[in-house]
């Protein structure tokens, strides 16, 4: 007698058990239903993607890089060789070197920002100092004013070309 209590408790057990299961079993149904779902629409969106969604969080300064080249006007010499490279994360770095006999290559880095609707690009050095620029186009910088403004004089003579704009060039090396 005592087995088959024993074995009546335990399938007692089992059919307590098992309509357990079966009432939270739709549950579970549903949502291996919706993790199909959404299986089936990530699927989808990696066949047909849609850029437009996260194009506008997009820096849109990062489109503005390069190396630009440029032979600036200078008081004390005959001019001053420049090279600006426009690099990732918003870094940059400056190199400048007076036309004199013997001279050497001054070295800036720092921060710049690009301001599309003022087509300006400001260099910020990590002094804090502050150099402007007026975009022209995609491959040409023209020197402005400390305070933003435009140079009084020759533009042509303020100007820092990309190099992948301009067919000859004077490079320097560094």
């Amino acid at each position: 007698m005592q087995a088959l209590t024993k074995r009546l408790k335990k399938n007692l057990m089992l059919c307590i058990f098992s309509s357990l299961v079966s009432i939270f079993n739709p549950v579970w149904a549903a949502s291996d239903r919706e993790m199909q779902e959404e299986a089936l629409k990530a699927l989808e969106i990696l066949k047909h993607p849609d850029h437009a969604v996260h194009a506008e969080a997009f820096d849109k300064s990062q489109e503005f890089h390069g190396v630009f080249y440029g032979y600036l006007p200078c008081k004390d010499c005959d001019g001053i060789k420049a090279t600006l490279s426009l690099k990732g994360h918003n870094n940059y770095l400056l190199v400048t070197q007076p036309a004199k006999e013997s001279s050497r290559e001054f070295y800036e880095k720092g921060k710049y920002t690009w301001t599309e609707n003022a087509r300006t690009l400001v260099l910020t050095a990590r002094n804090q100092s502050t150099r402007h620029y007026r975009i022209a186009d995609e491959g040409t910088l023209v020197q402005l004013n400390t305070d933003g403004t435009t140079m009084v004089g020759d533009e042509e003579g303020h100007t820092l070309r990309r190099g992948d704009t301009v067919k000859s060039r004077q490079v320097h090396i560094h």
